[in-house]
């Protein structure tokens, strides 16, 4: 197996390439693939640029695909798609297993769970296998886009460093699912090489941490005089976000995954 990698220079990407030099990188103007294998990277994923440009979504997530996906037809292609954990919304129960009903209200996750949808539809029509992956947060030194809508914890961790306050929502009583950059990395070469053609995977730790927790471990390890402060949720944020999320990943254990990172791993390397 010998994957073609769009999204080649993004966090997961690079790292993969970093792990499993052997695969291709695609460039980013290129959409034709160079071998039969796929693994698809590109994702939009700030929905504070909605305000902005409401099509954004829309070119990256979805025009993008369809593209490459004009170079797949009838050529034998198994296409691996990175998704998240976002498309499944606003869910009553968890942990979320990759048969719960998705119910996205984000830009970024309708067009998220939109283009998992094309996929599959394409597929069909034209005989091809895909793997679809939905992947929890991914946290690891060196992400260097980081923000207060991409990839928030990271973000919170630059500000203990330099001891600016940090505003938690929620009393910082949400739950979340956090995975390794590597462990996310080896999880998804385990996927395209072991796991069955036209399923769902979700990829996770199987764990959970409050994001107070999160701050407070970081804060001591940092020895940070940041000040913690609560602040009321936006209406924005509420309305896209879950405030506790798990995922269900027993498919992934079942191809014979293990972690190699802890929580505690991920925060003492973000935080050095």
């Amino acid at each position: 197996m010998q994957l073609s990698i769009y999204g080649s220079t993004g966090f997961i990407g690079s790292n993969f390439l970093k792990i499993y030099p052997e695969h291709l990188p695609i460039r980013r103007e290129e959409r034709r693939p160079l071998s039969k294998d796929i693994l698809y990277l590109i994702s939009y994923v700030s929905n504070s640029n909605i305000n902005i440009d409401t099509s954004i979504f829309v070119k990256t997530n979805l025009s993008i695909l369809c593209e490459v996906l004009n170079y797949c037809k009838g050529e034998g292609i198994i296409f691996n798609f990175i998704s998240s954990y976002f498309v499944y919304g606003k869910l009553t129960s968890f942990p979320a297993k990759e048969s719960s009903i998705c119910n996205p209200s984000s830009f970024y996750s309708i067009t998220t769970k939109c283009a998992e949808d094309l996929i599959i539809s394409f597929s069909k029509t034209f005989n091809i296998k895909y793997r679809i992956i939905r992947m929890c947060n991914v946290l690891g030194k060196g992400d260097k886009n980081v923000s207060n809508t991409k990839n928030t914890l990271t973000w919170m961790i630059n500000k203990l460093q330099k001891d600016e306050t940090i505003e938690l929502y929620d009393k910082g009583q949400q739950i979340r699912d956090i995975i390794h950059v590597k462990d996310a990395c080896k999880a998804i070469e385990l996927i395209c090489k072991k796991g069955k053609a036209n399923e769902i995977y979700n990829v996770g730790s199987g764990k959970t941490i409050s994001i107070e927790n999160f701050i407070n471990y970081a804060k001591d390890k940092i020895q940070s005089n940041s000040k913690i402060k609560y602040v009321e949720t936006p209406e924005f944020y509420a309305n896209a976000n879950n405030k506790y999320f798990s995922l269900d990943i027993n498919k992934l254990l079942s191809l014979g995954f293990k972690l190699d990172f802890s929580h505690q791993d991920i925060i003492k390397e973000i935080c050095i």
